[in-house]
């Protein structure tokens, strides 16, 4: 299995955890993987508007709470000719579903990772991901807003600061995530912490799985 991340780890992807790798090593060719866990979940209260906005698109949540429901479930396919791989997350607060869906795309004439975020991803940004003691650590980078095949740039103090730290802990025989997502203006947005355990499944349609349903054009280099 070769996915999306381990193009643009390249030889770094020996280092990951094997667990770790075979969690984002998922192709297009591949099953589905489903994990289940709980998270604890924080939010900026002086971003609740923004965040319940961001719900229409399956993006971003304003609810937080600990030990919430988590589901995370990620496929790989070929999406306009780009190897692309869906994670969808889905938080069960109490009788409130929420959902938070992105596309991660392998650029490979501009060798770079690619994630567009909700569906439609009207939001895009380029992902730097690296290796830290087994573990994968993903941080943001430019960011546009997707309008159609245009592509406008957001300028750094309106750009979020976005942190993902994904590990296996042998002992527990679970994965531990840590998300993170923070503004220069605005501060504290959104974060989630916690542990899931995943199993893969067999490919059947996946249709439902794709948030987006056509890229033609990616944001410039």
């Amino acid at each position: 299995m070769t996915g999306v991340y381990e193009r643009a780890l390249g030889e770094a992807a020996d280092d990951l955890h094997p667990k770790v790798r075979e969690r984002y090593s998922i192709g297009t060719e591949d099953g589905v993987t489903v994990g289940r866990g709980e998270m604890d979940v924080s939010r900026g209260t002086h971003v609740l508007p923004a965040l319940y906005a961001m719900t229409a698109r399956d993006m971003l949540f304003p609810e937080a709470g600990h030990d919430i429901p988590f589901s995370v479930t990620t496929v790989g396919y070929d999406l306009d000719g780009h190897e692309a791989m869906t994670t969808r997350r889905t938080f069960e607060f109490g009788g409130k579903t929420r959902r938070f869906d992105s596309v991660t795309v392998w650029d490979a004439d501009g060798e770079r990772l690619l994630d567009f975020l909700g569906r439609g991803g009207p939001i895009a940004t380029e992902l730097h991901p690296r290796v830290e003691a087994g573990a994968l650590v993903v941080e943001a980078g430019r960011q546009w807003v997707h309008l159609g095949d245009h592509y406008v740039r957001l300028p750094s103090p309106l750009a979020a600061d976005v942190e993902v730290r994904d590990r296996y802990d042998d002992a527990g025989e679970c994965y531990y995530v840590l998300a993170t997502v923070e503004n220069a203006l605005a501060g504290h947005i959104l974060s989630y912490r916690g542990s899931f355990t995943q199993e893969l499944t067999e490919r059947d349609e996946v249709a439902d799985l794709r948030p987006i349903r056509r890229l033609p054009t990616l944001p410039p280099r």
